[in-house]
């Protein structure tokens, strides 16, 4: 085996690792987990957990970032097709409440109450905020919605989209975050509509 065969198989390894250990996490959050039921979950010794990360904070810090990483690529692919201002809005924001309807209510509480998860979490919440920004401007010049503040427009999605993650549009409204997420985008994008 060469080199590169061995570089192309350690990544495939490590990208399947995180993508268990996202799955392992989502489902049942991470902060009562040992690396011990980790590696035990993973099938994997808790040597394998540490050429992934050197701690338990780490390897969570470095898991989140891998959920969002895959969340967004996967938002970004079920917009690539879809035309016309709205129904992009729309889309995306659909896209994210259905990326982030596979997280149980545990991972949600361990993500809110562990900082760096958290900021990962606050993070990506920003880089939303921004792409919704940038498609309300592209609607404004293309016609599709009025003249609005964009930037204004994208902070009460962002706003609404951390009410949403922290659970409180939940237990306000009793919307499943998915729906919550579906209304948002009506709301939003009729509140603009040319």
């Amino acid at each position: 085996m060469d080199q590169l065969t061995r570089q192309g198989f350690a990544t495939q390894r490590r990208t399947e690792l995180f993508d268990a250990l996202v799955d392992l996490f989502l489902t049942e959050g991470f902060a009562q987990l040992t690396l011990d039921d980790i590696a035990s979950r993973l099938r994997c010794s808790k040597s394998t957990l540490y050429t992934l990360a050197g701690s338990k904070e780490q390897l969570v810090r470095a898991a989140t970032v891998h959920f969002f990483r895959r969340a967004t690529n996967d938002v970004e692919t079920r917009i690539e097709s879809v035309s016309g201002s709205r129904a992009r809005i729309t889309a995306y924001l659909s896209a994210v409440g259905v990326a982030l309807a596979a997280a149980s209510d545990q991972f949600m509480a361990d993500l809110d109450a562990f900082s760096p998860a958290r900021e990962v979490y606050e993070q990506n919440t920003g880089i939303a905020a921004r792409r919704v920004h940038e498609l309300i401007t592209q609607g404004v010049a293309d016609g599709d919605f009025r003249d609005v503040h964009a930037a204004f427009a994208a902070d009460l999605a962002a706003t609404m989209m951390v009410r949403i993650q922290q659970r409180g549009v939940r237990d306000s409204t009793g919307l499943a975050d998915t729906d919550a997420y579906r209304e948002l985008a009506a709301i939003l994008t009729a509140g603009i509509a040319a």
